[in-house]
C-alpha cells in the first residue's frame, strides 16, 4: 500500500510540473504575442549594448527558463512546509512582474517602466530562491539560471533606459 501511495504521490508531482510549465510557456508565448509589433517596430532602432545577444537567443534563452521555472515551482507540490504556500504566492508575483515587463516595456514602450519592474522581478526571484532553498533546494538550484538571466536582462534594460 506504501508503494501505491508513493507512485501516486510521484503522478501527482509529475502533473503539477507538466501544469506549471505548460503555464510559464503559455505567459510566454503570451507575452511574446503582445511584444511583437514593438520588436519589429521599435526595438531595432534603440540603442543598445554591444553586449545585446543576437536576436535568436532570446526565444531560446526564454525556452529552457520557461521550463526550468516550471519544474521548479512544480517540484514543490505536496511538499509540506510552512514556506510552500508562500512560495506558490512568491513564485505567481514573479510570474505576474516578468509578464508585466514585457507589457512595460515594449507595448508602452517604456525602459523606465522596464527597468522599476524588472528590478522587482529580481526581487521576488531572489526571496523564491532563499525560500525554496529551505525547503526543496533542487527547486531553488533551478531557478538559479532564471536570476542570473535577470540580472544580465536587467543591465541590458538600463543601457537602454540610458541612451535611448
Amino acid at each position: 500500500m506504501f508503494v501505491a501511495l508513493k507512485k501516486y504521490t510521484n503522478m501527482k508531482r509529475f502533473y503539477s510540473v507538466l501544469i506549471w510549465v505548460v503555464v510559464c510557456f503559455a505567459m510566454g508565448a503570451f507575452a511574446s504575442f503582445l511584444q511583437n509589433d514593438a520588436i519589429i517596430e521599435w526595438y531595432p532602432y534603440l540603442q543598445k549594448s554591444s553586449l545585446t545577444p543576437p536576436s535568436w537567443v532570446f526565444p531560446l534563452a526564454w525556452s529552457i527558463l520557461y521550463l526550468l521555472m516550471g519544474i521548479s515551482i512544480g517540484l514543490l507540490y505536496g511538499v509540506r512546509s510552512i514556506y510552500s504556500s508562500i512560495l506558490y504566492l512568491i513564485f505567481v508575483m514573479q510570474l505576474v512582474l516578468n509578464f508585466l515587463w514585457s507589457i512595460f516595456f515594449f507595448v508602452f514602450r517604456s525602459p523606465l517602466l522596464g527597468l522599476l519592474d524588472i528590478v522587482m522581478l529580481l526581487i521576488f526571484t531572489f526571496l523564491y530562491i532563499v525560500g525554496a532553498f529551505v525547503v526543496k533546494r533542487l527547486s531553488a538550484l533551478l531557478f538559479i539560471p532564471y536570476f542570473l538571466w535577470l540580472l544580465f536582462a536587467t543591465y541590458l534594460n538600463f543601457y537602454i533606459f540610458l541612451y535611448n
